[in-house]
């Protein structure tokens, strides 16, 4: 065989190959080119929801801000009404105290006065909401309302208002 015709051969077999590799590119190109138009849109489509999200941040902080405020003055409200309470319940405690302790000392004094009379009935202490459930403190308050009125008006005025506020309470 001539070299000529054999590299023609040659040639022709690498112009076959660089004709099916060119093939394959140019379809790989496409593909690309397809896919870089919805690149595209994906990207436009991001870069709008970053500016959206970006206008929303300083509403949102905004927002944020006065419900913390809201939240603040709330606290401080409820932080105020708790000291009130707390002081009312140790006032109510150190009045119950008091009437508790006159209304044994009253018992101890009709008790001598009526033991030349009649032998007197052991003084039960004034029935106090200290702790439980509403429904134990209610009982005890209308305990010590009817103990009250059974006793008569031999209370200070102090003892009296005391009842009427356990009274208001139930």
């Amino acid at each position: 065989m001539d070299w000529k015709v054999v590299l023609d051969i040659v040639v022709s077999l690498l112009l076959i190959a660089t004709i099916g590799y060119a093939v394959m590119l140019n379809s790989r190109l496409s593909s690309l080119r397809k896919n870089r138009d919805d690149l595209a849109k994906t990207i436009v489509n991001f870069n709008e929801a970053t500016v959206r999200a970006e206008s929303s941040i300083p509403k949102l902080r905004k927002a944020a801000e006065e419900s913390g405020q809201i939240l603040q003055e709330r606290v401080e409200k409820a932080q105020s009404l708790r000291d009130d309470l707390a002081f009312m319940i140790e006032r109510a405690d150190t009045m119950a105290n008091r009437l508790e302790n006159a209304v044994r000392s009253a018992r101890a004094d009709g008790g001598r006065v009526a033991a030349s009379a009649a032998p007197a009935a052991p003084a039960a202490p004034l029935p106090r909401a200290t702790g439980g459930s509403r429904a134990a403190q209610q009982a005890a308050v209308a305990a010590a309302a009817a103990g009250a009125e059974a006793e008569g008006d031999e209370r200070s005025e102090a003892e009296r208002e005391l009842l009427r506020a356990l009274q208001s309470m139930r």
